[in-house]
């Protein structure tokens, strides 16, 4: 049995911790940064080491659809390119378990060929017009990033229920989003790295 299937056959704080371990090792570190905010940082988390590792993808697709399964959602997506590998696993993982969980992704700006579309993934008539929808990303900030796909997926006629982050990093968000009128909720927050 590999460590991924062991880790899923594990109850959630198990993984939970397993997965922190994951980000802290391949996706947390110090050393001066600029955020997408504009603001400075010391520390940083990039997370697409543990979203494309196997073994963090499936904890993080475990632990998100644990989140989501109290809730009757129909659609998971954000902003590219961190909701990308988030959404997508949860979308493999929701159909493995039988309760399917469809995912998409808005762009920053739209193509300027082809379709020309803001929200990618769905199919010739599909919209997101009346659905419940969760916004998922990597890493949270000020919560600007997220804001943009809540407003492209308001834009397309869809409800959303709440925006989750994998980390937030403690700089404004929550704030953010109860001024807009949207739940938030983080798998994990900054401080649990800075102080590990």
């Amino acid at each position: 049995m590999t460590a991924a299937a062991r880790a899923l056959s594990q109850p959630l704080p198990q993984s939970r911790d397993r997965l922190f371990e994951i980000i802290r090792d391949r996706s947390f570190g110090y050393g001066e940064i600029t955020l997408a905010s504009g603001r400075k940082s010391n520390f940083y988390f990039n997370l697409k080491p543990t979203m494309l590792d196997a073994e963090g993808a499936a904890l993080l697709a475990e632990l998100t659809l644990d989140v989501l399964t109290a809730e009757r959602i129909d659609y998971v997506g954000g902003l590219e390119m961190g909701a990308v590998p988030i959404a997508g696993a949860i979308a493999q993982l929701s159909f493995l378990k039988g309760a399917p969980i469809a995912a998409f992704f808005v762009r920053k700006k739209p193509k300027e060929h082809g379709a020309k579309l803001m929200v990618e993934g769905l199919t010739k008539g599909e919209t997101l017009a009346g659905k419940r929808v969760v916004i998922v990303e990597d890493v949270t900030t000020t919560g600007g990033s997220a804001m943009q796909a809540v407003e492209a997926v308001r834009d397309a006629g869809g409800e959303v229920v709440f925006v989750l982050t994998l980390v937030d990093r403690q700089e404004g968000a929550p704030e953010a989003f109860a001024q807009a009128g949207l739940d938030f909720r983080s798998l994990y927050r900054a401080a649990e790295f800075l102080s590990a």
